[in-house]
């Protein structure tokens, strides 16, 4: 359904204003009305001075009130749109698992493995067609960090936030990573479905060549994209501090390599393909190459329509208000006098009658 909303809502802050122009406005409204009485009698001073008007300066003054407060609203930005809307697709689902332990810290890729790893994501990302795409970051333990999906920028708001800091259990449970994706697809059935690890493969926690034989028997490719050179690097203790590694416990400075056989083992376990890090720009293409391949199914997405601009109607209200602001007249204009509407008919022609002369 269509809703409403404000595109720069901190504007509308502002609005604490209005309450304190019109306290303003009663008050100078008020101070005007006493100096005048301190000249004597409002009704005779009404005739001494026909162009003074008391009521014109009190709707002035609420009409500017007013434009200003539509014109916050402006400034604002509202907006009217964001209807939910169902549209039917065709691709695949797929599940990318990626690796979040202290050891993507390594800066044996620069940046580092994980800044690595999240720009290949998002390269792969772009390159997706019409699929439903989730993200599972894993280190010790395996979490859901984006459900299955259309929405692609969203994926990428999330891959941004991704750190070697979001999970509390270190270690690299490739196994548990691949069995919450399994876990993580929609209840749909007639669709084909893909995960790919990103990873530097030093897998200590489970058995991740029985994980992806389970996501193979399933009908789902396993896909391993290897992060890392098998020189190695050591591991900082704070993200991009390259004085400070991470040690053992004899005090060794800890050196952390690809594993690339058992990525590949995973793979061919996965009835999938091993995609090296020594050049992740034709590896991620070559990977495109293999989910693209993968026969497309029919699905329904909840897609969202963009929000359309609606200020144009609070300027056109503004505009007529301050029209309206310049015909009218702060002073009463004696050729007017006779289509006054803010003063009552003959109100006071009781006042000032010239006596009849009778000779």
């Amino acid at each position: 359904m269509d809703s409403f909303r404000f595109a720069h809502p901190y504007f509308l802050y502002l609005l604490i204003l209005v309450p304190v122009f019109a306290l303003m406005m009663l008050y100078f409204g008020r101070k005007r009305k006493k100096a005048f009485e301190t000249f004597g009698d409002m009704r005779l001073l009404s005739h001494l001075m026909p162009a003074m008007s008391d009521r014109r300066f009190r709707l002035k003054s609420w009409i500017l009130i007013v434009a200003f407060a539509i014109q916050i609203l402006v400034l604002a930005g509202p907006q009217f749109g964001a209807k939910l809307e169902t549209s039917k697709r065709k691709g695949i689902e797929l599940m990318i698992a990626l690796d979040v332990s202290n050891s993507m810290n390594a800066q044996d890729i620069s940046p580092s493995r994980l800044d690595m790893a999240k720009m290949a994501v998002s390269r792969l990302v772009d390159k997706l067609g019409d699929d439903r795409l989730g993200i599972v970051v894993f280190a010790g333990q395996a979490y859901v960090q984006l459900p299955i999906t259309t929405d692609y920028p969203s994926a990428k708001m999330f891959l941004q936030s991704i750190s070697t800091d979001m999970v509390p259990t270190q270690g690299t449970a490739i196994g548990a990573a691949i069995n919450l994706s399994l876990n993580s697809f929609s209840s749909q059935q007639d669709i084909n479905r893909a995960i790919v690890v990103i990873t530097d493969g030093e897998n200590h926690e489970d058995d991740a060549i029985e994980a992806a034989q389970r996501a193979a028997q399933m009908g789902v490719r396993v896909y391993t994209v290897g992060m890392g050179t098998t020189k190695g690097a050591p591991v900082p203790v704070v993200p991009g501090d390259l004085r400070n590694f991470i040690k053992d416990k004899d005090g060794q400075v800890v050196i952390t390599r690809i594993d690339e056989q058992s990525l590949m083992q995973v793979a061919a376990a996965g009835n999938g393909a091993y995609v090296p890090a020594n050049n992740i720009r034709s590896g991620i293409n070559a990977l495109i190459e293999e989910l693209n391949s993968i026969e497309k199914s029919e699905f329904e997405a909840k897609v969202f329509t963009s929000y359309n601009e609606q200020f144009m109607y609070f300027e056109l209200v503004v505009l007529i208000l301050l029209l309206i602001d310049l015909l009218i007249l702060g002073r009463k204009n004696p050729k007017l006098s006779g289509f006054d509407i803010f003063t009552r008919k003959n109100a006071n022609r009781d006042l000032f009658i010239e006596p009849s002369i009778k000779e």
